[in-house]
């Protein structure tokens, strides 16, 4: 802290500490100690740590904002400024794949890799009473931006090992010839599981995406869930003609009694 002269007020004290807790944000995000899209501790936790007022985190807090290095959205609070990742939706392929093309490094760090009893879903897609699970994290710049699960038919999932499923995408290492997929999105919340491995809230807001890919003859290959934190990702879809600007293409109403 700056040494203080007599005659320095209150409020000139007050100033020039959240201008003091700014720069040491702001140096911590220079160095890479905080990183893009990167969850700060709340409010409440800065204000204990730095022994000062709510008022003044956020004064600081605030500061930063306007220089475009933090933001803030509802159920998150503060993070590390990011431009979200976008994935167009009109082709078929991954935010992995983009990351790559613009050279950020990725890394897929697998959770689970397991020949397990086929859920519901992935057993109505396949027709088999046994799949291949394997759950993973992906992480873009060492920040965790989506928790993915994928069920792969178990004759297709036998020719892969824990260590292919790590170093390629599914579309990569299945020696299979794509054809199309569904892509159903929707709003979620983050479980007390998933929070922890893309550390954020639990409760904070997250898109729900679920894919089933199929081949050239129209075999489905893949089902699979993704999780990405709702301040990290948009999706993109391109409407070349809309005929009624009133309908939104590819939306519907859910049913509440279903």
């Amino acid at each position: 802290m700056l040494p203080l002269r007599e005659n320095t007020s209150i409020e000139q004290v007050r100033t020039i500490r959240y201008r003091e807790i700014a720069e040491e944000l702001r140096g911590q995000i220079a160095n890479g100690n905080l990183v893009a899209g990167q969850v700060l501790p709340s409010e409440a936790e800065l204000s204990k740590s730095h022994s000062v007022s709510r008022v003044t985190i956020r004064k600081a807090l605030e500061l930063l904002r306007q220089d475009g290095l933090v933001d803030a959205r509802q159920g998150f609070g503060w993070f590390v400024a990011i431009a979200p990742l976008k994935q167009p939706l009109a082709q078929l392929g991954t935010i992995e794949g983009q990351l790559i093309d613009w050279g950020v490094p990725t890394v897929r760090k697998v959770l689970e890799f397991s020949f397990v009893p086929a859920p519901k879903e992935a057993r109505d897609a396949f027709g088999t009473n046994t799949v291949l699970q394997v759950r993973r994290v992906n992480l873009a710049n060492g920040v965790p931006f989506a928790r993915v699960t994928v069920w792969c038919p178990e004759e297709l999932g036998a020719n892969l090992s824990r260590s292919d499923v790590e170093k390629f995408s599914f579309y990569e290492a299945l020696e299979v010839e794509l054809g199309d997929a569904t892509q159903i999105i929707g709003a979620g919340v983050a479980s007390e599981a998933d929070a922890q491995v893309l550390d954020i809230p639990v409760n904070s807001p997250v898109l729900v995406c679920h894919r089933t890919t199929r081949d050239k003859e129209g075999h489905t290959i893949l089902v699979s869930e993704h999780i990405f934190p709702a301040h990290l990702t948009h999706f993109v879809v391109e409407l070349p003609h809309v005929a009624d600007p009133d309908q939104g293409g590819g939306m519907w109403l859910l049913d509440e009694t279903t």
